[in-house]
């Protein structure tokens, strides 16, 4: 009998040795990730230079690319000499209506150019590689170009039928042309690409020679200098954690063991949420689990989407 119950005790200490093997020794796991910036195109044209390459790291307010900015370039430089011109022969009416009327012909230039472009885009909504915003941004400046000709076409019959009124308008008119050059020029300034912040290009969706269109995206990129570990806690673990807790970071190290990396706690989400799946909690039979971001320095070996684990409990870091 004493043999029977040494045997039943030596099982229970060896079936509670392997639970206390099996859990694991981080408090929390998940992936890395970073913010992520999708560059995406300001103007419509060709993409006359588009030079850098996934992997490049780029600084913010670095010129990485040229859409061809033609025709407005060649716009604004009619809008300023329509202003010049206006300033000079103010008291003649039939050179200010030649202006206007050339002035006319442009905007009905750009009108026709903007069906063609909305045509276009209807056909690429209907095959799915176009977006309805695109469509709607198209209907919104025929619209606002098809009040404009009229604005020009009633400033065609002032300027025939009276002299003095001209004069008038061609100097009020001064202020919206001004305006107008303005616009243009901002237009030739968005045919630059721009980087808009400091990273690493993680993909490159357009080419040089390709056609594009405003908004559409041309590369993706983010700070990969910092990663973010999207790990996720315990409620039972919830009161043990704040903002800006220092915690040890530690991804596989293969045949080496682990490297630690110090994190520091930026976000705790204020919302509980299920258990994913693919992540992997200290207490594997709550239900419920906080989703936390914890900022981590890079030293070039972590990569977005790599697997981490957390120790709420700070140690020196170090490589086995």
């Amino acid at each position: 009998m004493k043999a029977y119950i040494t045997i039943l005790s030596i099982a229970a200490f060896s079936a509670l040795f392997s639970c206390q093997k099996n859990e694991p020794d981080y408090d929390a796991s998940g992936n890395f990730e970073a913010d992520e910036v999708i560059v995406s195109a300001q103007q419509t044209g060709q993409i006359l230079a588009f030079s850098l390459n996934e992997g490049d790291l780029l600084k913010a307010g670095a010129t990485v690319g040229q859409i061809d900015v033609t025709t407005s370039r060649l716009q604004q430089e009619q809008v300023r000499a329509s202003m010049q011109a206006l300033r000079e022969r103010t008291t003649s009416v039939r050179p200010q209506v030649e202006l206007t009327k050339r002035h006319l012909i442009v905007q009905e230039a750009q009108l026709k150019q903007l069906f063609h472009e909305r045509a276009r885009t209807e056909n690429l909504i209907r095959a799915d590689a176009a977006t309805q915003k695109q469509l709607d941004d198209l209907n919104a400046q025929i619209d606002q170009l098809q009040k404009q000709l009229d604005v020009t076409r009633q400033q065609i019959r002032v300027a025939e039928t009276n002299n003095a009124s001209q004069n008038r308008g061609a100097l009020s008119e001064q202020g919206s042309l001004a305006k107008a050059a303005e616009q243009y020029g901002v237009q030739v300034q968005k045919g630059q690409i721009v980087n808009p912040v400091t990273g690493t290009v993680l993909t490159k969706y357009a080419f040089a020679g390709e056609m594009a269109t405003i908004g559409k995206p041309l590369y993706r990129i983010a700070n990969t200098d910092t990663l973010l570990l999207r790990a996720y806690i315990t409620g039972d673990q919830l009161p043990q954690v704040k903002i800006n807790q220092a915690v040890t970071v530690r991804i596989d190290n293969g045949e080496k063991g682990f490297t630690d990396y110090p994190g520091t706690i930026s976000w705790i989400s204020s919302k509980s949420e299920f258990t994913p799946k693919t992540i992997q909690t200290k207490n594997e039979r709550a239900n419920l689990v906080y989703a936390t971001k914890i900022r981590v320095k890079n030293d070039g070996f972590l990569k977005i989407g790599m697997y981490g684990e957390v120790l709420l409990k700070t140690q020196k870091p170090q490589t086995n």
